[in-house]
C-alpha cells in the first residue's frame, strides 16, 4: 500500500465494550462469527457507529444486537487505532460494569469470561493495547509475544 493510498483510507469508528464482572474482575471476550473478517478470532464486543450515534449509543445498540444484554453506563476509557487489511479502525474503548438480561450469542459467536492473561486464541491484534492496560492496572506483566504466538501463520 502506498503512502498516498494510506492517507486516503477513512477510519471506521467502532465502539468497544470492556465488560468487567464485579465478583472476580473477569472480562468478557467474544469470538468473531463466521463470514466476517478474522472469523474465529477473539475480541471485545462492540461495533461500528452509525450516522449520528454517540459512542455510548452505538455500544448500547451493538450489545443488544450481538449479546442480548442492556448495559448500564459505558465509561469512555481510551481510544486507539489499528490498521487491518480490510479496515482502518478507530476503537473507542469503554468500561462497562453493569448490564441486565441474559447473554445470548445472537450472531453465532462464542463468549468467555477470562482473567489475564487470556486463555483463548487467537486474539485480534487491535485488542493488544487494551490487554496491556488492563494487565498494568492489575499489576501484571503484559507479554505481547504470548498473544502473537497464537496467531495463524500467513
Amino acid at each position: 500500500m502506498t503512502a498516498e493510498t494510506q492517507v486516503q483510507r477513512k477510519h471506521t469508528e467502532v465502539a468497544v465494550g470492556v465488560l468487567l464482572r464485579e465478583s472476580d474482575g473477569a472480562l468478557l471476550i467474544t469470538s468473531r462469527p463466521a463470514g466476517k473478517p478474522y472469523a474465529g478470532y477473539w475480541e471485545f464486543p462492540g461495533g461500528k457507529l452509525e450516522e449520528g450515534e454517540t459512542v455510548e449509543q452505538a455500544l448500547r445498540r451493538e450489545l443488544i444486537e450481538e449479546l442480548g444484554v442492556t448495559i448500564g453506563t459505558a465509561h469512555a476509557w481510551k481510544v486507539t487505532e489499528h490498521d487491518y487489511p480490510h479496515a482502518l479502525v478507530r476503537l473507542h474503548w469503554c468500561k462497562v460494569m453493569q448490564w441486565s438480561g441474559e447473554f445470548e450469542m445472537r450472531e453465532g459467536q462464542q463468549m468467555a469470561w477470562q482473567k489475564l492473561p487470556l486463555d483463548v486464541a487467537p486474539v485480534l491484534p487491535g485488542s493488544y493495547p487494551v490487554l496491556q492496560w488492563l494487565s498494568e492496572e492489575r499489576g501484571l506483566l503484559f507479554d505481547q509475544s504470548y498473544y502473537e504466538a497464537s496467531q495463524p501463520k500467513a
